[in-house]
């Protein structure tokens, strides 16, 4: 074979024996690392069996060269450096080797990261502080009196009580009692939360501009209340890659709630969206029936090697018509379409609770073996945390509490107080609570005066968005914190305003993140989860 033969690849003027100058290198007929063909290579195999003698093929001289050439080169190449890993990771601990994210960004984290993980517990519709967190006796003294004007100072109302002649007073019926090291007030719907104060650190004085649930909501999960932007999950996602290979790096569950007359908010796929990010980082979510996920399994009568043939020629296209176009999403299509048959064993092990022992079920209650339950959904984001997701997100609805306070709140307290209280002792007992982020929060809070009819068993709170409470515990917060103050109406933020940019801030400082330098370029903009605007990381809550 020439000179030529051996360094290019032998083309159809070749063939004929005219060979032409812009002959290509025969290395492009190798696989990429892969093991994947370029579309060039999969042209040049037809156009060369049309042009073969019988019983051969046109470039069987050039794959006899490059099955050498595979041999003195490439094996030893790829072999030794496969070896090398596989040697490093044998004496590695098996929990180090789980932990190393792929995917990320190089320059990430910025500083050392307190958490790796988080999770996410969203109360849909917004609890009242005043009947959770933030203790007002005063108000009791005032029942039924008009709320001064002094103290609401035109601030804006919801069309729902822009109506009312007035604004009375509703005292909460619940108790109150205080706990732990720093003496935090907690009511008697959450007696397990009571337990657990020291583990915790509840902020008092969040605010919010937003003040109906969508854009609240929105608000508070991608840092503007307009849809479209990428939520938080997707950002850290996006930032720091995933841990594990075999389910996504951010799974969304949504848990159902028990009373009947409890008021729902609607919730869509928006809050779990990417944005102008590519769409491997959206939340996948998981369902409580049926699949967990959607057209996972193979359908009946195709077995897994002939799906794993189907998805290796899917590839192959995709992989055309990414060079071809070169659009960013179609390789996020190849990546979705191999999580996918991933999943197909990972998701079944992970929703598989039957090995759960009996102190499991103890801790987190019976409403765990219900299906979707919210304290099934705290067992189940615990066992995603452990196998490496990133963030788990759990959206629980009913908490729009704008009438049948007295009756709904504490069936709505009593489902996810245990749960929450066992999920924070279950991640401490196996050593993750202290790189486990877990935040329950609302939207916003809710009036101290009622919305309609007042009496003493019974009344209902409108939005509030000028103070209300949450908490956060693990991932490097400080437990048994309680921060900022609000005045005796439960109406304005008297110290330590928290705003929900703040919060962001926060939560990116935890991942070991600068929020001001963690950047998406988008339409000319260097986009940030914090916005454009002032945030500061609240140091009081960092260990």
């Amino acid at each position: 074979m020439s000179r030529r033969g051996e360094d290019h690849i032998v083309r159809g003027d070749c063939l004929k024996g005219g060979c032409r100058q812009d002959c290509l290198p025969h290395t492009i007929l190798l696989p990429d690392e892969d093991g994947h063909y370029r579309r060039e290579a999969l042209r040049l195999d037809l156009e060369s069996h049309r042009s073969a003698p019988p019983g051969g093929h046109a470039l069987d001289a050039i794959a006899r060269e490059m099955a050498i050439e595979e041999t003195r080169r490439r094996f030893f190449s790829r072999t030794a450096q496969g070896i090398g890993a596989l040697a490093l990771a044998s004496l590695l601990p098996r929990e180090g080797r789980g932990a190393e994210a792929t995917g990320g960004l190089p320059g990430l984290p910025h500083f050392a990261p307190k958490a790796k993980r988080c999770i996410y517990l969203h109360l849909v519709g917004a609890p009242p502080q005043m009947e959770t967190f933030d203790y007002k006796p005063k108000m009791k003294e005032l029942f039924d009196k008009d709320l001064p004007e002094s103290i609401r100072n035109g601030q804006r109302l919801t069309t729902m009580t822009s109506g009312q002649t007035r604004f009375p007073i509703a005292p909460s019926i619940f108790q109150f009692a205080q706990h732990g090291k720093a003496g935090a007030w907690v009511s008697e719907l959450l007696p397990y939360t009571a337990r657990m104060v020291d583990d915790i650190a509840i902020i008092r004085s969040m605010h919010t501009e937003a003040i109906n649930h969508e854009p609240a909501i929105t608000f508070f999960q991608s840092g503007l209340m307009v849809a479209g932007r990428p939520c938080i999950g997707s950002w850290l996602s996006y930032g720091l890659g995933s841990m594990n290979q075999n389910l996504p790096a951010f799974v969304v569950l949504q848990a159902k709630h028990n009373h009947p007359k409890a008021n729902v908010q609607a919730i869509s796929a928006r809050l779990w969206s990417a944005g102008f990010l590519s769409g491997q980082y959206s939340g996948v979510s998981l369902r409580s029936a049926g699949d967990p996920v959607l057209f996972i399994n193979n359908p009946e009568g195709v077995p897994a090697e002939v799906r794993r043939r189907m998805l290796d020629s899917l590839s192959e296209m995709n992989r055309v018509q990414l060079e071809r176009l070169g659009d960013p999403e179609t390789r996020t299509r190849i990546a979705q379409y191999e999580m996918a048959f991933r999943m197909q064993a990972s998701v079944p092990e992970l929703t598989d609770t039957t090995k759960e022992p009996e102190s499991t079920w103890k801790m987190y209650g019976e409403d765990a073996r219900n299906p979707a339950s919210f304290a099934q959904s705290c067992l189940m984001a615990r066992r995603l945390a452990e196998r490496g997701v990133r963030f788990v997100q759990v959206y629980h609805r009913g908490w729009d509490v704008h009438g049948n306070l007295p009756e709904v709140l504490p069936s709505q307290c009593k489902e996810i107080d245990q749960a929450c209280w066992a999920l924070v002792q279950d991640l401490k007992q196996r050593g993750m609570l202290d790189d486990t982020l877990v935040i329950l929060a609302g939207e916003f809070g809710r009036t101290i005066y009622c919305q309609g009819k007042l009496t003493q068993t019974d009344y209902g709170r409108d939005h509030h968005p000028r103070c209300f409470s949450l908490w956060m515990a693990g991932g490097g917060i400080k437990g048994g914190v309680v921060h900022g103050e609000t005045d005796d109406f439960s109406y304005n933020i008297t110290r330590d305003p928290v705003h929900v940019r703040d919060f962001h801030a926060t939560i990116l400082r935890l991942f070991g993140i600068d929020h001001e330098r963690f950047t998406y370029r988008y339409q000319g903009l260097d986009m940030r989860l914090t916005g454009v605007e002032k945030a500061e990381a609240v140091k009081a809550l960092l260990v």
